[in-house]
């Protein structure tokens, strides 16, 4: 299968799920259950994303380096209530740091 074959299929796939979405009845949607779940989905998987991408190497093995002290280094400013540019900034630094003293 070509690149281009798997990206319409991908498309594809996308696009009729999404118009499944829509021929969903709403008397399915409108419970608070469903509502919290949904409004939690998104937090799940950005958190899975950054695990994911802190943890691993592209081969798939896991590993602690400078990105996982770096988002060590977020999460502990963002308890302390830093702003959203601090946080990002002092991440960036950390890693840098590490990176520059030979850390991986």
């Amino acid at each position: 299968m070509s690149t281009w074959t798997a990206v319409l299929v991908a498309s594809a796939l996308a696009f009729v799920l999404k118009l499944l979405g829509h021929l969903v009845p709403e008397t399915w949607l409108d419970g608070d259950r469903t509502t919290r779940v949904t409004s939690a989905l998104p937090i799940a998987l950005l958190a899975a994303l950054v695990g994911v991408q802190t943890l691993t190497t592209t081969s798939g093995s896991i590993v602690l380096d400078s990105r996982a002290a770096a988002v060590g280094a977020a999460i502990v400013a963002l308890l302390l209530r830093a702003p959203f540019l601090v946080v990002v900034v002092l991440a960036a630094a950390v890693a840098a740091g590490l990176r520059l003293l030979g850390l991986p």
